[in-house]
């Protein structure tokens, strides 16, 4: 079951928040197995589990989480956020998109879906988003987890880099395979072929008259982009007070150093990494991912039961 839940964001931007209940075919649970119908004292009991809010990271959107709220939902009452420019959430042309209309936006949702005290999970730029509220409201969360996502600044050639990156897409794809080929074999930013990765694409691409394209704009991403990559997170990190998981996986963005020097600036900060796994850590390697993440969860926002 997928159930699509309407928010406002913070200076009244349409956002789209979707909980995926059912857990996927195999997938331990706590508990018994739900039934397919659900009552309304369910409903009601659902609502009174721990929250647990997913961001996803740049170019992203919130069906990339679908697994892992999906065995998230045997505990908690979990859901994914499509941020503002992405999935089915509004893309204003002129924005904001900067930091603090991100942040705004998860702090309104939070409140809105009445999450609170909250898991906050995020992902890349997600994550950031994630530390920076879980720094600015720490009355609304009560854990987080950062996926793969760095502290200090990328920099002017970075962002360069990926102006370069976005005008070299084949665009329009011809197929959904094609667009599956490319990011997971012929992007010439891959250092090796990662299936997973081209999957991660497909999902966010959408059929027009001449082809697939994006659901998202280059250039919005960009704007969101530049918000960030020119200064360094160290500060707003070592204001989260919340225990806090740092993930990495070891062909990601995030080093082991890097990642190692900002569990030690956290106040309980942890440190996980996960192994073959590349950016996209819960893509790449998902019994992984969630083999590092569920336990800390458990231990930080504990059910009850």
């Amino acid at each position: 079951m997928v159930r699509r839940i309407n928010v406002t964001g913070g200076d009244g931007t349409r956002l789209a928040a979707w909980e995926f209940a059912d857990p996927p075919k195999g997938a331990p649970e706590s508990g018994e197995s739900r039934p397919a119908a659900r009552t309304a004292a369910e409903e009601e009991q659902d609502r009174k589990a721990p929250g647990v809010l997913l961001l996803h990271g740049l170019m992203g959107r919130a069906s990339h989480w679908a697994d892992t709220a999906r065995w998230l939902s045997g505990r908690y009452r979990a859901i994914a956020l499509d941020q503002r420019g992405h999935g089915r959430s509004d893309k204003p042309g002129d924005g904001p998109f900067d930091r603090d209309a991100f942040v705004a936006d998860a702090e309104a949702a939070i409140e809105q879906l009445d999450l609170a005290p909250v898991a906050l999970v995020g992902h890349a730029m997600g994550a950031l988003t994630a530390w920076q509220l879980a720094a600015k409201r720490p009355d609304l969360v009560q854990a987080l987890v950062i996926s793969d996502m760095r502290a200090s600044a990328l920099g002017e050639q970075s962002q360069r880099e990926w102006e370069e990156w976005f005008k070299s897409w084949p665009v329009p794809f011809a197929t959904l395979g094609d667009v599956r080929k490319w990011f997971g074999e012929d992007d010439p930013r891959l250092e090796r072929s990662r299936l997973s990765r081209g999957e991660f694409f497909a999902e966010v691409m959408a059929e027009r008259a001449d082809g697939w394209r994006p659901v998202f704009s280059p250039r919005q991403m960009l704007r969101a982009r530049e918000t960030w990559v020119y200064d360094a997170h160290w500060d707003e990190l070592a204001q989260v007070r919340c225990p806090t998981l740092v993930v990495r996986g070891i062909d990601g963005a995030l080093g082991r150093a890097e990642a190692q020097e900002m569990v030690r600036v956290l106040p309980r900060g942890i440190y996980a990494e996960v192994p073959e796994a590349g950016h996209l850590i819960h893509y790449d390697r998902p019994e992984d991912w969630r083999r590092v993440v569920e336990p800390f969860l458990q231990a930080a926002l504990p059910t009850g039961s």
